[in-house]
């Protein structure tokens, strides 16, 4: 009977660790510990003294709370210690909080630990070979994480409250900023220039030379002791022009692309068009943006957020690959959501985006289209290119021409769209992109299995021999930079890794990877179990349950590959949760461990990780109201019933299907405007 409540008694967990903290002098600090066991727990809280020289750890008297609330006077480290009445004991981790002593701290009247940058980096002047160093110091609690930036580019071994540079060259010269984040929020410090100073000058020495006229023994072998040493350094370089280059302020992509529609037929080729295309611009120093399966109201929220990015000097491309069609001179985008037959004010208008594009004036706006422009032919009114006003550099890519399909294939196992392969093949040539574009025209047109069907259409009014390969300088911008950086970033962090204990004593890691903006991958791995537990099986979930839009039977191979070419060692278990521009609350990851126990047999048990809004949930995309008409009446659904399945074709490269369906010939009755905007239709922009 002993032995069997002897069984019972759970060894002790701390479930919340105490957590570090940065705070001014004299601040109140509230420490916690949460900890689990068998009946009452009792708690005694430590910290480092100082005693004959030396520390020592001893007791906090009277702290014996789970909670410990300290006035902050100097740095000090607490540790917990918690006890059952069956002599087991657990101990936290230590938790350093580190007083700073900075002045006026700033801090607002109600702070709630979120971080608060107190110190700023300093702009410096240098000479080559000097040392370089910048400092941000930021309040937080619990204890902020920095990164630092130079031109926008992240530097990824900077991740400290000082940046150091032993010997500073030319390529550390530019703009740097801090962020600093932290659960509960983010903080990015003043924009600090490091300037690099030059050898000295013929000019320089001269001067030393004009001065040691009239000047006794001592001081005139002093200074030519200085004019010697300047001799024998390298002579100034001679300053000669810059090639003409043309540089971007920052590169910002949009990609969307729709493939699991309520009343189309499904497309496969969206997903690897869009992260393959992704990844390459990342290449290329575009901040991507990369989504797949989008409402009308999603993608105009998208899309605004995506405009907002830009800023003069700023080159913005934006991607789609689904379903499309053209009306009256316009070329629409069809949302997941749209019903049948095509409706222009349930969709998206290019020209519509191109215009906002624009309006950012930017140095160059790219839209890149991989659908259909099949005529809609609405009340019998045909499509009509309409005589629009020049402007920008403005490009425009179409898979295909007027009135005609685009297509999608299965080349060696994988979905594809013909104009993004070959989009893919050449995006980072260093190139004018009007001319790579013209490559991709001139390989799709030479393709044996579209020729004759779909051959690219490039329109554009670019004045400049503009790249996608051209450099990002930031200088003059810091401040449109840090706004598209925070936004960015919000839009793709991903939670930290985690490793979950289990009363049986197994160990799990939890991982998070993003090959899309609203697509989360989710891994868990045993890592640990005692020798009791034996065939270790772990599941999981999320609440809210999130939509997998690789269940498809048809998209295993597309799931296949592109875990095949993120993951290199297999995971116990997989969880896609898609759509997290629908997340309206915080997402919950469910962890089911399975095990056996001995001869006691089957258990499980389960922990539960919060993990917050991740990539996209944060940006709000499920607010935006889709286009309507406000005139409309309810849209016509057609009975989608006969619907064919996807067939995906193995062996070599063959047509698989249309980017979108044939629109019926005959006129469509309808009660409803034409369309929302055709009164500004001579608004937009001439294309070649």
């Amino acid at each position: 009977m002993l032995n069997q409540r002897l069984d019972m008694i759970r060894e002790i967990v701390i479930v919340r660790q105490p957590v570090n903290a940065c705070v001014p002098v004299c601040h109140t600090v509230r420490l916690s510990v949460l900890a689990e066991g068998t009946g009452a727990l009792q708690y005694q809280w430590f910290n480092y003294v100082q005693k004959d020289g030396h520390k020592e750890v001893c007791e906090v008297a009277g702290a014996t709370q789970p909670h410990l609330v300290i006035k902050a006077e100097k740095s000090q480290k607490y540790s917990c210690r918690v006890n059952d009445r069956h002599l087991n004991h657990k101990i936290s981790d230590w938790a350093h909080i580190t007083v700073l002593d900075v002045g006026e701290s700033g801090l607002p009247p109600r702070w709630q630990g979120e971080p608060h940058i107190a110190v700023n980096p300093k702009p410096q002047t240098l000479r080559p070979g000097a040392r370089l160093t910048l400092r941000c110091t930021a309040f937080g609690i619990p204890h902020p994480q920095y990164q630092w930036y130079r031109n926008g580019h992240l530097l990824s071994d900077q991740t400290k409250e000082k940046l150091l540079v032993q010997q500073a060259t030319s390529q550390d010269a530019g703009t740097y900023l801090c962020a600093v984040t932290s659960v509960l929020g983010e903080s990015w410090s003043h924009p600090a220039d490091v300037d690099l100073s030059t050898f000295p000058s013929a000019e320089s020495k001269n001067v030393i030379r004009r001065t040691n006229a009239g000047r006794d023994r001592t001081e005139t072998d002093f200074y030519r002791t200085s004019v010697a040493f300047l001799d024998h350094m390298p002579a100034e370089p001679r300053v000669q022009a810059p090639p003409a280059t043309f540089t971007a302020t920052d590169k910002v992509a949009l990609l969307i692309g729709n493939l699991n529609y309520s009343h189309y037929l499904g497309l496969l080729a969206p997903v690897m068009d869009v992260h393959e295309l992704g990844q390459l611009l990342q290449q290329l120093g575009f901040r991507v943006l990369s989504l797949l399966d989008l409402t009308a109201g999603q993608m105009a929220a998208a899309v605004d957020n995506f405009t907002q990015l830009l800023d003069t000097g700023v080159y913005g491309l934006f991607y789609y690959a689904g379903h499309g069609f053209e009306h009256a001179g316009r070329n629409y985008l069809v949302a997941i959501d749209a019903p049948q037959p095509y409706n222009t004010s349930k969709c998206v208008c290019v020209q519509r985006i191109m215009r906002k594009m624009q309006d950012r004036r930017t140095a160059l706006s790219v839209i890149l289209l991989d659908a259909c422009r099949t005529w809609c032919k609405q009340d019998s009114v045909l499509s009509v290119i309409q005589p629009l006003r020049p402007s920008g550099n403005t490009v425009y890519g179409y898979a295909t021409g007027e009135d005609a399909q685009a297509y999608e294939v299965q080349d060696r196992g994988k979905s594809t769209g013909i104009f993004t392969k070959y989009l893919n093949k050449y995006i980072l040539l260093p190139e004018k992109v009007t001319h790579v574009l013209e490559r991709v025209s001139e390989d799709v047109n030479s393709d044996p299995l579209v020729k004759g069907k779909q051959a690219v259409e490039v329109r554009h009014t670019l004045k400049e021999a503009r790249s996608l390969t051209d450099p990002v300088r930031s200088t003059g911008h810091t401040r449109e930079l840090f706004l598209r950086d925070v936004c960015w970033r919000r839009a793709n962090e991903l939670p930290q890794k985690r490793c979950v204990t289990f009363p049986c004593g197994a160990q799990v890691e939890v991982g998070f990877s993003a090959l899309f903006s609203n697509v989360l991958v989710v891994f868990a791995s045993v890592k640990r179990s005692d020798l009791h537990i034996l065939d270790c099986t772990v599941a999981l979930s999320s609440k809210p349950a999130m939509e997998n839009a690789f269940s498809r039977q048809d998209m295993s191979g597309e799931l296949d590959s592109l875990l095949l070419n993120s993951h290199l060692n297999t995971p116990d278990s997989t969880l896609w949760l898609c759509g997290l521009q629908t997340l309206e609350e915080s997402l919950l990851i469910r962890v089911d461990l399975h095990y056996t126990d001995g001869e006691s047999g089957r258990h499980s048990e389960s922990q539960r990780l919060n993990v917050g809004k991740p990539l996209v949930a944060s940006c709000g995309l499920r607010n935006k109201a889709a286009p309507t008409n406000n005139n409309s009446a309810q849209a016509h659904t057609a009975d989608t019933s006969h619907r064919r399945p996807h067939q995906a074709l193995a062996g070599t490269a063959r047509p698989s299907t249309r980017k979108a369906e044939c629109v019926a010939q005959t006129a469509v009755e309808r009660n409803t405007p034409e369309e929302y905007d055709e009164d500004d239709m001579l608004d937009f922009s001439n294309l070649k």
